[in-house]
C-alpha cells in the first residue's frame, strides 16, 4: 500500500490485531500456552465437531452473536450482561454462539469467551481476526469449539496452514469469504464450513444478496453460513430455500430489549 492510499477498515483492524497479539505473547509466551492446550487435550485430539454438527441440523440454524460494539455501528449495548444474554439466546432457540473477542475495535475479550463457556452448553465460535497460531491455542484453552478464518485477512498458504493447525487442535473452522475469488481459495484448501459475509470488510457496506449470488458455486456437502444484515424472518426463509445451513446474527439481537423474543420472531415457526 502506497503512502497516498488510505488503509481500509480491515487493514486497520489487522494492524491493531497484530499489535495486541505481540503484547499478549509477551504476557504469556507461546510455549506456556501450548502447554495449557496439551493439558486439556488440546493437541492431536479429534474434533468434537459440535459446532459443525449444529450447523447441519435440519432446517436453517441460527448462530447468535455476543459483541459489544462494531466499527460501523458503534456501541450496540451499554454494559451487556453476558450470562443473561446468552441464556436468552438458548431459550430463543439458537443452535450455536459466536463470541467476538477482538479488543481495540469491538471491545471484545477472551474473558468473554471463557465466561460464555461457563454460562452455557451451546457450541461456541471464537470470532476474531486470526493471523497467527497463537490465537488458535488461545481459542482452545478458552474452550471454544470453532474459530473463524477470514480469507481476505490472510495469504492463501497462511490460510491453509492455520486451517490445518486448527484441525490438529480439535477446532472446527468457519472460513469466511466475500466474493468469487475468495470462495475459490476457501474451497481449494478443503473448507467444509464456509461463511459468506454480506458485509464488505473494506468499507463495511452490506449486501444481503451476496450469499445468494455465491451459493451456486458451492458444492454439495459444504455447509454455508450467511453472515451480517440478517434481521427478518423472510430473509431466513429465502436463505433456507437457497440451501443455506445457518445464519449468524449479532447486531439485531444485541440491540433488542428482549433478545429471546427477537430470536423467536426471527425464526418464526422454526424456533426450537
Amino acid at each position: 500500500m502506497s503512502a497516498a492510499q488510505t488503509p481500509t477498515v480491515l487493514e486497520r483492524i489487522l494492524q491493531s490485531t497484530r499489535e495486541e497479539l505481540e503484547r499478549r505473547k509477551l504476557e504469556l509466551p507461546l510455549g506456556e500456552l501450548e502447554y495449557q492446550a496439551f493439558a486439556i487435550g488440546g493437541a492431536g485430539g479429534a474434533s468434537s465437531r459440535r459446532f459443525a454438527a449444529a450447523l447441519r441440523e435440519p432446517g436453517i440454524s441460527v448462530i447468535a452473536e455476543f459483541k459489544r460494539r462494531s466499527p460501523s455501528a458503534g456501541t450496540l449495548h451499554e454494559a451487556p450482561d453476558l450470562h443473561e444474554l446468552l441464556s436468552a439466546y438458548e431459550r430463543g432457540g439458537a443452535s450455536a454462539l459466536s463470541v467476538l473477542t477482538e479488543g481495540p475495535n469491538f471491545d471484545g475479550t477472551l474473558e468473554d469467551l471463557r465466561a460464555a463457556r461457563r454460562a452455557c452448553e451451546l457450541p461456541i465460535l471464537r470470532k476474531d481476526f486470526i493471523v497467527d497460531d497463537y490465537q488458535l491455542y488461545e481459542a482452545k484453552v478458552a474452550r471454544a469449539d470453532a474459530v473463524l478464518l477470514i480469507v481476505a485477512a490472510l495469504e492463501p498458504e497462511q490460510l491453509r496452514a492455520l486451517h490445518e493447525r486448527a484441525a490438529t487442535l480439535g477446532l472446527d473452522v468457519l472460513v469466511e469469504v466475500h466474493d468469487h475469488d475468495e470462495l475459490r481459495i476457501a474451497l481449494k484448501i478443503g473448507a467444509e464450513l464456509i461463511g459468506i459475509n454480506n458485509r464488505d470488510l473494506r468499507d463495511f457496506s452490506v449486501d444481503v444478496e451476496r450469499t445468494e449470488r455465491l451459493m451456486g458455486e458451492i458444492p454439495a456437502g459444504v455447509a454455508v453460513v450467511s453472515e451480517s444484515g440478517i434481521a427478518q424472518a423472510k430473509q431466513l426463509s429465502r436463505l433456507e430455500d437457497a440451501g443455506v445451513a445457518a445464519v449468524l446474527v449479532g447486531e439485531m439481537l444485541m440491540r433488542s430489549v428482549d433478545p429471546e423474543a427477537a430470536l423467536r420472531m426471527l425464526q418464526g415457526d422454526r424456533a426450537r
